[in-house]
């Protein structure tokens, strides 16, 4: 939860800090304009067209792995390493550093899985001014021209992607303070100095001149810099020569706070030009449609994770996660870039027209004549190097397998994390956990989880209980078993300053918390009072983390408690932007600012691995984490944050968890109801159904709502949340499956239309309708009194069927589908076969035996296939002992057939057939069932003609073994 209105503050003096008045509305005021970030606004205000810098081709060095070369800035003379990677897979790693800095520059550890595998690099042309290179068999060029410097990226005659062609290239390097006027003093005053300085550095500094400027950097000249480039470093226009000295370049206020940057101006920046696309998605997370806007005119899109109180919609201001990848889409390609920095970055993207003219050699490269669309993307982040991965495609899927391979696949959550979830600020003690979870039984309302916020601790201690609330956690947690029902719990990683909580003074002694600039622990303000801020950064103490979630170290813990990790961007109430202060030190001396984004990673990361090492390796987590970055998907699920009780909130939630599943987090969902405000009977239904249609499902409320359990709001209205919540437990063997396809081959559960429709243009900007896995497309109905919606069905030659009234629908088109307020607009993809459990009960954990429909959807060619796959839902057994079952439905010639997907596995496992429904299937003579011994037997079977469906009575196999049901 944000800082909002309503929570109990802990003195005056927090409820000042935060300065958020009462109105339910952010206070832009509280966050950075690019204009307002020195950096961003140093980065933005160079020009294109004027680049500095040039490759020295003649310093090439090409080893086995990689090719380096040499940069020069022609205004500063200072040297920047070029390393470039052909990796397998097709893609392709740009990295570019000092070649000499005075100090180390944070490079991003923990989010690559591995070092990616490597292609031999080739010179395969070389003449005045340029240079090539091959990258591998796949075909891919890269053509390096010398002066200005610039890389374009070709497939046989294509040009895929552009490397500083708008010269936008910065790279801020590191250097002295230049202060002549201090260095005259003597040390024994130069605290004094300092004191008088921080006075007088805000004046306006005069301007020194290039020569000066290069002089100062106390850095060698490149070798090969020509009489050419001293002409054009006299001329004091790059900014780079003059950033030193620039106001905000060495010192920052921003509102109250100052930011001291005792190594000053960092930032780095990078254009990319994408020739022939129109289309870009990506870069979460924002409040914004899916299909990104350009921001000329405006900010740029911020990546920052910062506590938002209750964001505003459509605009790029950051919030509370960050994954800098950004897809590019057209109909004939899909390409990705993954900048890896963890520093706050913004992200400009312009329109442009792309002319078949470019420099050189190009002209022999480029197809046919005239003009196409191009996008260009800009990058700028505060610190670290650039370390950027071109993801070549070139399908939509290849693209998600590239971005998986780099940072890992979504993690396999345990089956009870796909259940509904019951969470609010706060159930109020064990007598109300008690109420609520007999409500669920008296309605008939499945319900796997419930949840507890911060007011469940003792005074917002962390890893304790209330002992007067909730003196007795175990029995709780027992009784809920016995129900087959689990608990979350909130941990945050703010822990309250005081001398007889044990976790603080562990950490204390340990020396595991950030530090301030001046050595001593880093404490700021959250929900306990004065709180201090536990180093995830630092491996040890992410160790010692881990370590308190065993079953001795969090009393009254059990097995069946789980953890949700919140304000973790971090948040600070008293911090700049309501976060922690850039010039804190982290673990091995680097500052806030180079590591803030992966705060929140490293929290969720030590979490779940504290839940996998009390279970002894054997059980996998299940963590939720409000903060994330590339790589978070690993450990566990994300969802939107402090959303509003309004239909515009409702709405955005697509765009938003489709653009989280494009950035592999598929594990992604949004609070039902909305977080602040209270939902009418009609918004909270109409959520409901479309929380069902989503990863994560759990719906939320802020202490100042109404409560809003499912049965408040009047018998009809629960009925209508009691069908979309017992649908969704109908379709969870379909929903695991797709689980089990994302964390094996990174591919989003909840995917836009374009994803399975690459070259359809019509879905390009869709953000309202998406498809779950490849086989079902739902249109979630998001506008307050709606009779119908407008649903595109994708596919030439394809159709779709509805899955209510089984009737057949062609593709491509749109159709007008009236609604009730019963109605989910659900369709079955014709060619494919979706499982379901239809004897839903109170929990996952029930239903684990019970037997299984199979929808098998025919294609226009009469053929469907999918796929099943089942383990013991919680362990990693599947993983290190080979223990699950991956089934395999292929329908063919009158024929459907099971077999193993995967012989590799096998789990002992009673569930068995129940039945078979067969949409736009013909009524036959016969059905007849033959198992892997070839007998035969004759099968129950009902048919339906308009619309034509036949249902399979009984067939009583079991999922596991092979057999072919016959129609004749």
């Amino acid at each position: 939860m944000a800082a909002a209105p309503g929570r109990r503050r802990p003195t005056a003096l927090l409820c000042a800090a935060l300065c958020l008045g009462a109105a339910l509305a952010v206070d832009r005021s509280n966050f950075k304009t690019c204009e307002q970030s020195g950096f961003c606004r140093r980065q933005r205000g160079l020009s294109p067209g004027q680049s500095p810098y040039r490759a020295l081709l003649e310093s090439l060095q090409l080893g086995p792995d990689a090719a380096r070369i040499q940069l020069i800035n022609e205004a500063t003379k200072v040297p920047l390493l070029l390393e470039l990677w052909g990796l397998q897979g097709n893609m392709t790693r740009i990295r570019i550093k000092e070649l000499n800095p005075l100090r180390p520059r944070f490079e991003v550890p923990d989010v690559l899985v591995a070092e990616p595998p490597v292609e031999r690099l080739a010179v395969t042309g070389r003449d005045e001014g340029s240079l090539e290179l091959s990258l591998g068999p796949a075909g891919h060029r890269l053509l390096v021209t010398e002066k200005p410097f610039r890389m374009d990226l070709l497939q046989g005659r294509e040009l895929l992607c552009s490397v500083n062609a708008r010269g936008l290239l910065f790279f801020e390097h590191l250097r002295q303070r230049r202060d002549s006027f201090s260095d005259k003093l003597s040390s024994s005053v130069g605290s004094l100095w300092d004191k008088i300085k921080t006075l007088f550095h805000r004046d306006t500094p005069r301007e020194p001149t290039a020569e000066e400027g290069a002089a100062a950097e106390g850095q060698e000249e490149a070798a090969g810099g020509t009489e050419e480039a001293g002409d054009q470093s006299e001329k004091p226009t790059e900014a780079t020569a003059e950033a030193a000295e620039e106001p905000g370049s060495w010192e920052e206020t921003f509102k109250t706070h100052t930011d001291t940057k005792p190594n000053g101006p960092t930032s780095v920046g990078l254009d990319f030009s994408l020739p022939g696309f129109e289309h870009v998605y990506g870069i979460p997370e924002h409040a914004e449609s899916l299909r990104l806007r350009t921001t000329e005119g405006g900010d740029p899109y911020r990546l920052y994770n910062l506590d938002v109180f209750q964001y505003e919609l459509y605009n790029p201001m950051a919030l509370y996660g960050s994954v800098p990848l950004l897809l590019a889409h057209s109909a004939r390609r899909t390409l990705g870039i993954f900048w890896l920095n963890a520093a706050e970055t913004w992200v400009d993207i312009s329109s442009n027209t792309a002319g078949k003219t470019l420099f050189g050699k190009l002209l022999d490269y480029m197809q046919g004549g005239g003009e196409t669309p191009q996008t260009d993307v800009r990058w700028m982040s505060e610190s670290g190097v650039i370390d950027v991965f071109l993801l070549l495609g070139p399908a939509p899927a290849a693209v998600m397998g590239q971005y998986a391979a780099l940072t890992g696949t979504q993690a396999l959550p345990p089956l009870f994390a796909l259940g509904y979830h019951q969470s609010r600020w706060n159930y109020n003690d064990e007598e109300d956990v008690a109420a609520v979870e007999r409500g669920f039984e008296e309605h008939a309302v499945p319900c796997d989880v419930l949840w507890l916020d911060i007011e469940h601790a003792d005074g917002k201690r962390y890893f304790t209980w209330d002992p007067s609330k909730f003196p007795r956690p175990r029995a709780m947690l027992e009784q809920l078993a016995a129900k087959k029902r689990k608990m979350v719990s909130i941990v945050d990683p703010h822990i309250k300053v005081d001398s007889g909580y044990r976790v603080h003074t562990e950490l204390r002694s340990r020396g595991f918390y950030v530090k301030t600039k001046d050595g001593s622990d880093y404490e700021g303000w959250c929900w306990p009072g004065s709180a201090a801020y536990p180093d995830f950064t630092n491996p040890e103490m992410r160790a010692w983390w881990a370590s308190m979630f065993a079953y001795d170290q969090y009393e009254g813990s059990t097995e069946t408690l789980f953890t949700w990790n919140d304000m973790n961007e971090p948040s600070v109430f008293s911090g700049p932007e309501v976060t922690m202060h850039k010039d804190a030190v982290h673990y091995g001396g680097w500052e806030h600012r180079d590591v803030h984004n992966l705060y929140g990673l490293y929290v969720q990361m030590a979490t779940a691995e504290g839940q996998i090492q009390r279970s002894g390796g054997q059980h996998r987590p299940f963590v939720l984490s409000r903060a994330f970055f590339a790589g978070s998907q690993r450990y566990g699920a994300v969802w939107t944050g402090d959303n509003t009780a309004e239909w515009e909130h409702l709405k955005i939630s697509i765009p938003m968890c489709l653009s989280f599943g494009l950035a592999g987090l598929a594990f992604c969902g949004a609070d039902v109801g909305g977080f602040f405000k209270n939902p009418d009977a009609e918004l909270l239904v109409r959520w409901y159904q479309a929380g069902a249609f989503q990863p994560f499902f759990r719906a939320h409320a802020h202490m100042d709502t109404a409560r809003r359990e499912p049965w408040l709001f009047g018998e009809d209205n629960v009925a209508l949340i009691r069908g979309a919540v017992r649908l969704r437990y109908a379709l969870l063997p379909f929903w695991y499956t797709a689980f089990y396809h994302s964390h094996r081959h990174g591919v989003p559960i909840m995917r836009p239309l374009w994803m399975e429709f690459p070259e359809d243009t019509t879905t390009f900007a869709i953000d309202d309708q998406y498809l779950i896995d490849r086989a079902l497309l739902v249109h979630p109905v998001t506008e307050q009194g709606a009779r119908g919606v407008q649903v595109y069905l994708p596919g030439k030659g394809e159709v779709w069927y509805d899955t209510v009234s089984y009737q057949k629908h062609h593709a491509p088109q749109t159709l007008y589908v009236p609604v009730t307020m019963s109605s989910v607009p659900l369709f079955q993809r014709g060619g494919t076969v979706v499982p379901r459990q239809e004897r839903v009960r109170r929990s996952t954990e029930c239903m684990q035996g019970d037997p299984f429909t199979l929808y098998v959807a025919l294609s226009p060619q009469g053929t469907a296939e999918g796929d099943l796959f089942l383990d013991d839902g919680k362990s990693f057994d599947y993983e290190t002992k080979a223990r699950f079952l991956h089934r395999q439905f292929t329908f063919a010639g009158n024929t459907l057939t099971a077999s193993s997907a995967d012989p590799r596995g096998s789990f002992d496992t009673p569930v068995w057939l129940e039945r078979v429904v067969i949409l736009g299937a013909g009524k036959p003579g016969a059905v007849v069932l033959r198992p892997a011994n070839g007998s035969e037997t004759r099968l129950d079977f009902q048919h339906e003609a308009e619309p034509p469906v036949l249902t399979v009575r009984k067939p009583g196999v079991r999922m596991g073994d092979d057999w072919a049901i016959i129609l004749r």
